[in-house]
């Protein structure tokens, strides 16, 4: 099984060769590529061969690319990994927006539990008392907006009273990278089961690519608020970003069984998916400490 998180951070060119991913720069370097989960090429500085990404569609594994600030800003995506895709993106244009408002439901209760989670294991019990009595307000489909009031909650208990998700800091920059990654392996998984990230649930943004993939990664956000809640300093830095990147081998608990997190990840995306097309059934719980 695949379990190296790969990153590139120097001038090179990546090839293929004899099942191998080799880097060519100062130094020469080999890895298998059935041991890669995820490579990150961390800047613009690199050449990549077409065999090498054939190749690593083949393999699924997850390729992201970053700006000239280090930023992920793009990633390699196949058109399909499954020879039903046809089937499956009927099924998806088809799926009832009952069973659709009924699972976004499901994840907005998930996602406020887990953000009362973190509160309390960073012993904010009042916050996270208000959070738990949005638990009690939700309605179907959210109508009252209780994940956007629990946020706000969320982030002024951890992060201050003057913090907003919209300001240009430290603590910013490594909340957006790490839901990059985050959002990456979501888009993976989506596209393995055959399906299009572009139509959500209820993201429904047209300029959207990864609409679905946003919707079902909602409850493992507090996964990246622990990490970024364990860093310090002014200036977001490589270490601190192989952190975040790292974050997908941690150990993760999802139902019941233990998992790294990006294969706990895999599991989940064919459970909400089976729960939205059968309209039976609910998305499970996860546990994860760091």
């Amino acid at each position: 099984m695949s379990w190296r998180i790969v990153t590139v951070t120097n001038r090179c060119k990546l090839e293929h060769r004899l099942d191998y991913l080799v880097c060519r720069g100062e130094e020469t370097t080999k890895i298998h590529l059935s041991e890669i989960s995820v490579l990150v090429v961390e800047t613009p500085a690199v050449a990549i061969t077409a065999s090498l990404m054939c190749e690593l569609i083949k393999r699924k594994i997850k390729v992201i690319f970053c700006d000239e600030k280090h930023n992920p800003c793009f990633e390699l995506c196949p058109t399909s990994l499954r020879y039903d895709a046809s089937g499956c993106l009927r099924k998806q244009i088809n799926w009832s927006e009952q069973n659709k408002k009924n699972v976004w439901t499901q994840i907005v209760r998930q996602k406020i539990f887990q953000q009362m989670e973190v509160l309390r294991q960073n012993d904010l019990a009042q916050q996270a008392g208000k959070l738990f009595e949005y638990l009690g307000e939700l309605q179907d489909g959210d109508i009252t907006n209780r994940e956007g009031h629990a946020a706000k909650v969320y982030f002024n208990a951890l992060f201050g009273k003057e913090f907003s998700r919209q300001d240009v800091c430290f603590i910013n920059a490594a909340l957006d990278y790490g839901y990059s990654i985050l959002l990456s392996a979501f888009n993976r998984e989506v596209v393995c089961c055959g399906y299009l990230t572009n139509l959500g649930l209820n993201h429904n943004n047209e300029f959207n690519h990864f609409n679905l993939s946003c919707d079902l990664m909602e409850p493992f956000r507090p996964v990246v608020d622990r990490q970024v809640l364990r860093l310090e300093g002014e200036v977001f830095t490589k270490e601190q970003r192989h952190i975040l990147q790292n974050m997908l081998n941690k150990e993760i608990v999802y139902n019941d069984k233990k998992y790294c997190l990006k294969d706990a990840i895999s599991v989940y995306v064919k459970d909400a998916i089976s729960v939205i097309e059968t309209g039976s059934g609910s998305i499970k719980y996860y546990t994860y400490d760091v």
